[in-house]
């Protein structure tokens, strides 16, 4: 009898749960609205508040909840890379926006990243509308952002980085030989460099000579972009780095780096006075994110004509994929969606990626080829669109990127991890039964054998030769040509142009100025694609009384070590030969 009474409670208690879950999310979605767009209320005389220390994808993404879609109406996200060039731009001509307030300490965007976001505070300074900027510490790449401010202003206290460019590259060589753990490299490339870390103990010359050239043509624009915006040559800006003149807040503005060495709230009342506001009231602000909301609801429109703009962002995995990485699933149903919409007149590729699963490459370069029949595909390239990233761009009409984009990279690898060496040292021994002579293809406890290896090589050149051959037809260049400017080697925007790699320079909004004219049309508006699908568990997630386990790894190790995990993690996954970047750039 107590058995039944238990397994009654607990049946009882189930559906209280459930019934409680059930009407927490019909109050969740009532407060968040009546399935309208809440607008943000601006303020007159108010400042536009631009703070990136946060990570910013090129999509925030949409999403589409299935049958819960009324309870996240107002769930949508504006932090994405192109949410936040279009609110800057939409603020040049908002009469409530008196300036723009630049307060970063450490921006989480990569280089081209960087400057869309200046390009556009560039186009909002021509308003005639003021740009400030505030640092505690002032890293090289907010400096660059910075640039553009009226006035810089550093903390007396605070430290300004400005040293020119530099990367390091890790080697594990040694380390395998010691701890008997390695990886099984076969690889095509000279410059492949992704797996040179496991082969020796030092950088070959192809690879620092890359890196150094990749550098180098960064640095350059960098240069001469500070150079113009704060009055100085790039010799005397080359001089300041090399020997630290900037390093101190005194020296900083000795150097003519910044223009006030001040604290937070002395940086503040400057802004008051700027607005002719009292000295003991607040000012009105709004920040980045909300604004663009405000910028997106302002700037519909119901056009009829459409060009869609497609954003692969992250690595290339087999698979549907989703925001944070690219799957063949979700970019094919986009493809798919604005090939068949009648309406869509063009097709705008973002592509910011490392590259990675061949296989997944070429299924969404056959996507392209697919809708290329029937309208114009344009790319726009990011921070990143190297290797498989480079794969599915090379078959558009028209190539754009930044002058500091990472492209090329056009080589082929595979690794397998084995720790034979490791096994035997310690008193493990793996023995393998087989019918055939190939039944065990590979085994983590045995090294390749030559037969192996040579099966392994085949496959990498084959994929190889027709990385080659996509390159070479949607290029118009002889595969001869191809070869000489690919064996994985990587180059900038500026220098892909050079070779034939890219046709223009520019960004997302040239790109789709381009695709604009192909599809012969003079009115249009913008059709953003893939929309996710997102499950009930996903969905739970947003909320802080569910966590998945990564949002609880990610609080617990904090941010910087959790996305060393998940590199960790992506390595685990990688299944079949990869086109990815050479390595991981961290410019600094």
């Amino acid at each position: 009898m107590n058995f039944l009474k238990r397994v009654l409670a607990t049946i009882v208690g189930i559906f209280l749960f459930c019934g409680l879950c059930f009407l927490g999310l019909m109050l969740i979605g009532l407060l968040m609205g009546d399935g309208a767009e809440q607008e943000p209320i601006i303020k007159t005389n108010a400042v536009l508040e631009l703070n990136l220390d946060e990570s910013i994808p090129d999509y925030a993404g949409k999403f589409d909840y299935g049958e819960w879609q009324g309870f996240f109406q107002n769930s949508q996200k504006y932090n994405g890379l192109f949410d936040i060039v279009d609110a800057i731009n939409y603020a040049a001509t908002d009469d409530k926006i008196k300036g723009i307030s630049i307060k970063n300490n450490f921006i989480q965007a990569g280089m081209a990243q960087t400057k869309a976001i200046r390009d556009a505070l560039l186009n909002f300074k021509e308003s005639g509308k003021f740009i400030v900027a505030y640092g505690d510490i002032i890293s090289q790449k907010d400096y660059y952002l910075n640039s553009v401010a009226d006035t810089i202003y550093l903390n007396p206290v605070g430290m300004l980085e400005f040293k020119g460019l530099a990367t390091e590259i890790m080697y594990y060589k040694d380390f395998q030989e010691k701890y008997g753990v390695k990886m099984e490299v076969v690889r095509h490339g000279k410059y492949k460099s992704a797996v040179e870390g496991y082969l020796r103990q030092e950088m070959s010359d192809e690879n620092r000579e890359q890196i150094s050239e990749f550098l180098e043509s960064v640095w350059l624009d960098m240069k001469k972009e500070i150079a113009e915006s704060r009055n100085l040559t790039e010799a005397r800006l080359d001089s300041i780095a090399n020997n630290l003149e900037a390093r101190t807040p005194k020296m900083a503005l000795a150097t003519k780096l910044v223009d006030k060495v001040a604290y937070e709230d002395e940086y503040h009342s400057a802004i008051k006075t700027a607005l002719d506001v009292p000295i003991d009231e607040e000012y009105n602000s709004i920040d980045i994110d909300d604004y663009a909301k405000h910028a997106h609801i302002k700037t519909r429109t119901s056009e009829k004509n459409k060009i869609a703009v497609i954003y692969a962002q992250g690595q290339i995995m087999y698979g549907e994929g989703d925001e944070t990485y690219i799957g063949q699933g979700v970019i094919n149903k986009a493809l798919v969606a604005a090939r068949e919409d009648d309406n869509v007149k063009a097709i705008v590729l973002r592509v910011n990626s490392p590259g990675g699963s061949a296989l997944a490459s070429e299924l969404i370069w056959r996507e392209i080829e697919n809708a290329k029949k029937v309208k114009p595909v344009v790319v726009s390239m990011g921070n990143l669109a190297a290797s498989g990233g480079y794969y599915i761009a090379c078959n558009a009409n028209k190539i754009f990127a930044e002058p500091n984009t990472i492209t090329g990279s056009i080589g082929v690898f595979g690794t397998l991890p084995n720790i034979h060496q490791m096994a035997e040292n310690i008193g493990i021994n793996a023995e393998q039964v087989t019918t055939n002579k190939n039944g065990v293809t590979y085994s983590f406890f045995e090294p390749l054998s030559d037969e192996q290896r040579a099966v392994i090589k085949e496959g990498i050149e084959d994929v190889y030769d027709t990385f080659l051959t996509r390159v070479s037809d949607g290029r118009g260049m002889s595969k001869e040509a191809v070869n000489e400017v690919a064996q994985g080697r990587v180059w900038t925007g500026n220098d892909a142009l050079k070779i034939g790699l890219v046709d223009a320079i520019g960004g997302l909004d040239e790109a789709i100025a381009e695709a604009v004219k192909l599809a012969e049309v003079d009115t249009y508006k913008i059709k953003e694609l893939p929309v996710y699908e997102k499950n009930l568990e996903k969905m739970l997630q947003n909320f802080s009384f569910i966590q998945s386990k990564e949002a609880i790894m990610e609080e617990e190790l904090g941010t910087e070590t959790y996305m060393i995990y998940k590199k960790m993690k992506a390595l685990t996954t990688q299944k079949g030969t990869q086109l990815l970047l050479p390595y991981e750039l961290d410019i600094k």
